[in-house]
């Protein structure tokens, strides 16, 4: 039946060898869907997004897995980019979709008499470039504390030295100038510390690592900034609720206005409160994006002079392109650790502000009892 079904529409619709052809006279990486060879900004700057393999040293590797689920919510997983287009259900080559995981003319499903071909898959659920980043980032940090803990539990008494001293004056750094100073109580701090240095150290070691040569980064992509704003936003109202409680957080909706404005004070209130964490996230987003789009621009003017006045021109805007692109990445190298702090201290102020007068109080509840 699968058979006659693929010969019926063979004589009109690509068949998956052909789609697997076309694929194979494109060379593997991200930048496969542009065979041209001419170059353009939007390819340059298209290399910024995220891609279905590892990209980094100038390198494409497709070693990470596929998971798909299709229009049936039936599952498909692969071991990498490679072993899916083998499969023949679903390609990164189509003509007409760039690259887009699309379903092939060959896919079938049981429940389809005809499938859709070239649909997107309704679920993608892969381990993308940006993910792979944030693991590598999760390693390091984690690699670096277990190593200075470990010296500390040998020698607990002797001076910290080389990374176990780095280490150790980043965390008092933070705590006694971000935390402490913002949400009121040493108490409180020690509490918050877990979370603020995890939210510096992983943006600070993403940004790092935004910085390796062809490496993109996970922090100049909307959804990485969204879940650490929304991570902020749950962690700011929920230490209000507990330490303030929960008739002084809807007090705090009033902006000290009576009851009877409430229907006014309260939605703007709320969209304040949701203000405060978009605002992380579009600020981390733009500053990482900006930075890495500026240094791809800057270096792409040597091949777009190159191809359109000829080599001679190319060579001589190579030189002036490359030292404001080394101001940039040490700008960049700034920026990295600036966005790590700015991002820790708005949210050790967004407590602050969400406790009220009830900032520098650790026992509200006992003592109200």
């Amino acid at each position: 039946m699968n058979n006659e079904h693929g010969q019926q529409h063979d004589s009109t619709q690509p068949s998956a060898d052909s789609l697997h052809a076309a694929a194979g006279a494109h060379a593997t990486g991200h930048g496969a869907e542009h065979s041209d060879g001419k170059f353009t900004f939007n390819k340059l700057l298209d290399q910024l997004g995220d891609h279905h393999e590892l990209n980094i040293f100038f390198g494409h590797y497709e070693i990470l897995p596929v998971i798909l689920m299709d229009q049936d919510n039936a599952f498909h997983t692969y071991a990498n980019l490679h072993a899916m287009e083998d499969g023949g259900q679903f390609t990164m080559h189509h003509p007409g979709h760039g690259h887009h995981i699309v379903r092939t003319h060959a896919a079938h499903t049981e429940k389809e008499a005809c499938p859709l071909p070239n649909a997107s898959p309704s679920l993608d659920l892969s381990i993308t470039n940006f993910v792979a980043y944030q693991w590598i980032a999760m390693i390091l940090v984690t690699g670096l504390f277990a190593i200075a803990r470990s010296r500390y539990r040998k020698a607990p008494m002797s001076a910290p030295r080389g990374i176990q001293n780095v280490l150790e004056s980043i965390v008092l750094y933070v705590r006694d100038q971000i935390v402490q100073p913002n949400v009121g109580t040493e108490k409180r701090a020690q509490r918050l510390m877990p979370f603020m240095m995890a939210l510096f150290f992983f943006i600070l070691t993403l940004n790092l690592i935004s910085l390796l040569p062809g490496a993109h980064a996970a922090t100049g992509a909307l959804p990485v900034t969204m879940a650490l704003a929304t991570c902020t936003l749950i962690v700011v109202n929920y230490i209000a609720f507990k330490d303030a409680g929960v008739k002084a957080w809807f007090a705090h909706l009033l902006g000290g206005a009576p009851v009877y404005i409430a229907p006014i004070m309260v939605p703007i209130e709320l969209v304040g409160i949701i203000t405060k964490p978009f605002a992380l996230m579009i600020r981390l987003f733009a500053n990482m994006t900006a930075g890495h789009i500026v240094l791809m621009s800057l270096v792409g003017l040597i091949f777009f002079f190159a191809q359109e006045m000829g080599p001679t021109v190319g060579w001589g805007v190579a030189p002036i392109s490359v030292l404001f692109s080394v101001f940039i990445y040490l700008l960049e190298l700034l920026v990295a650790f600036l966005q790590a702090y700015i991002f820790t201290m708005l949210s050790a102020v967004f407590v602050g502000l969400a406790l009220g007068d009830h900032a520098h109080d650790d026992h509200h509840h006992a003592e109200a009892h």
